[in-house]
């Protein structure tokens, strides 16, 4: 049992075994041991992922694998839907579940049954969405984790919007105000009419004029002002060597302030129903060579008040680069910044024909 575990860690990439006796963890394995996450879980194909679908099209897929597939059905599985009314405290007596496999009646099945059913399983199913969106949520920082160990850009960009994604329960491509608290379709409606494009356009307005726009009362609008009052507001500055030369190391120095900190923390994450009571913020901060789909460093932090670092990374190649600098949220949509970072490699053939001209001077 112990051999074939080893076996299977290791076919994982999790652990490397030395001569049939010594073991050491490789990046995989201390991953899945940080997150707390199962070997079967870590041991993903990730020589697809560089083909990256929209954001939203990766929820499924953070779903889509063992450690999910440990949840239990529920009455909504065709095998435990018909057996649910006889386990509800209050089955419904004329009422028989259909069969999903079959062509529903013309007249359908009626619908105060299925309301019952639906209030009675919402605690467990309540349960369950939270366990299971804490889990993708965890699965879904391992994968930042893995694919930029990989290198990758483009895929662990898309992780870190899912991750967005999960924590406001909205998809990356919907309207950014959606993440308001109590923003019903027809407020949204409304700002869009107004061409609000983002949080900030909202808090521009005329006071009288906001209040007209949301039309909520007042408690709503207590709400509404939390998180307008704890979503991110930040400056970035950086600066970046402008020409290294090749081998050497490039570095970039930034500086992150934040303006809405809460006695000099970064006041917590509002996301209504996101299960866990207290989220902290924190970002991801990338420098990549989209040319090239390359991560050439990556870091993450918690930005309090101010909070002021180094990145190093080494260019592959000599002439001028055009890099990304990003800066990505990892819990709200529509605060992630970008910058370009301007690099000159020079392998010394700059110099050499320096000298050259000069001994013929």
């Amino acid at each position: 049992m112990v051999e074939s575990t080893l076996q299977d860690l290791e076919s994982s990439k999790c652990i490397a075994i030395k001569e049939d006796v010594d073991t050491s963890p490789l990046n995989l394995g201390l991953i899945a041991s940080y997150y707390y996450i199962s070997y079967t879980t870590i041991d993903i194909p990730f020589g697809s992922a560089q083909h990256v679908p929209k954001a939203e099209d990766q929820i499924p897929g953070a779903l889509r694998n063992h450690q999910q597939r440990e949840r239990v059905q529920r009455h909504s599985d065709p095998a435990q839907g018909r057996r649910y009314p006889q386990e509800a405290r209050r089955p419904p007596s004329s009422y028989e579940i259909p069969d999903p496999l079959q062509r529903p009646s013309s007249q359908g099945a009626p619908s105060h049954p299925r309301a019952s059913l639906a209030l009675q399983a919402y605690p467990e199913l309540s349960k369950d969405t939270d366990e299971i969106l804490l889990k993708a949520a965890r699965i879904t920082q391992a994968c930042v984790d893995v694919l930029s160990n990989q290198g990758w850009l483009k895929p662990v960009i898309t992780a870190m919007e899912v991750s967005q994604m999960l924590t406001q329960a909205m998809y990356s491509s919907d309207y950014v105000l959606k993440q308001l608290p109590h923003c019903t379709t027809e407020i949204l409606e409304r700002c869009k009419e107004k061409k609000l494009e983002t949080v900030w356009d909202l808090l521009d307005l005329e006071d009288e004029e906001r209040l007209e726009l949301l039309q909520m009362d007042k408690s709503k609008i207590a709400e509404l002002a939390q998180f307008c009052n704890n979503y991110p507001s930040i400056e970035m500055n950086h600066k970046a060597d402008e020409e290294v030369k090749l081998g050497d190391v490039a570095t970039v120095i930034l500086e992150m302030v934040r303006e809405n900190d809460d006695n000099g923390f970064a006041p917590p994450v509002v996301a209504p129903l996101y299960p866990m009571k207290r989220k902290q913020e924190a970002w991801w901060i990338v420098i990549g060579d989209p040319a090239e789909d390359e991560i050439l460093a990556i870091k993450r932090v918690t930005v309090n008040s101010t909070q002021k670092f180094e990145m190093h990374f080494k260019p592959a190649k000599a002439g001028r680069h055009e890099y990304k600098l990003y800066a990505i949220c990892d819990s709200y949509l529509g605060v992630d910044q970008e910058f370009e970072v301007s690099v000159r490699v020079d392998d010394g053939s700059r110099s050499r024909k320096r000298r050259h001209e000069k001994e013929e001077y």
